[in-house]
């Protein structure tokens, strides 16, 4: 296999229309703000001191992300792992963040980027209580740019056509992880379902 340069890419693909270069904006409009506030789940993105990159799912309730104003998102931190990488890479690294917006439903995502910051202020914190519980953390993005990607990679998957794969043909996480690691101990998907359920 050979690897490709930058050069050779400009033979492959062709140069982005005008529109597809305009659509990239520099704030939250009407329609990204609807379908922010639409959404229950989005992909977190940042990179490290050491250039690597850490991709996060996030999720809650819909529109548990907020928009706080046009060049600012709020996105409350839930129970974790507690490997906290991404907010890591926010106080250590790049600070640079791009979120990826999904709405069941939606072929087109919303990408959104901008630098993020993390506060722990307990008004903050006691405004985005869900599931009975305030976030551990809040990060805040100020967003420098927001543009909606087409939705043909989720076409092309048939994510929402609601042919679903049944849990039953993985272990479950903890089982998965006791089997690579001899640590913890291995739990049936039931109780792993249970504790999600517990620690929301």
């Amino acid at each position: 296999m050979t690897d490709l340069c930058a050069e050779a890419l400009a033979t492959i693909y062709a140069k982005p229309t005008p529109r597809v270069i305009a659509k990239a904006r520099p704030a939250i409009d009407a329609h990204a703000k609807k379908f922010i506030e639409m959404s229950p789940f989005c992909v977190l993105a940042t990179s490290g001191t050491d250039g690597s990159v850490d991709a996060s799912p996030r999720g809650g309730g819909i529109g548990f992300v907020r928009v706080a104003g046009p060049n600012q998102l709020l996105m409350p931190d839930r129970s974790g792992n507690n490997r906290i990488d991404s907010f890591r890479n926010v106080v250590e690294g790049s600070g640079f963040v791009h979120l990826l917006f999904f709405v069941p439903g939606i072929d087109e995502t919303l990408r959104v980027g901008g630098r993020g910051t993390l506060s722990a202020d307990p008004d903050l914190l006691a405004s985005m209580v869900e599931f009975g519980k305030p976030p551990r953390a809040v990060l805040s993005v100020a967003v420098s740019e927001v543009y909606f990607h087409c939705g043909k990679a989720l076409m092309r998957s048939k994510l929402w056509s609601g042919d679903k794969v049944q849990r039953s043909v993985m272990p479950s996480i903890t089982e998965v992880i006791h089997e690579q690691t001899g640590l913890g101990e291995p739990e049936s998907q039931a109780i792993t379902e249970e504790r999600y359920k517990a620690q929301l």
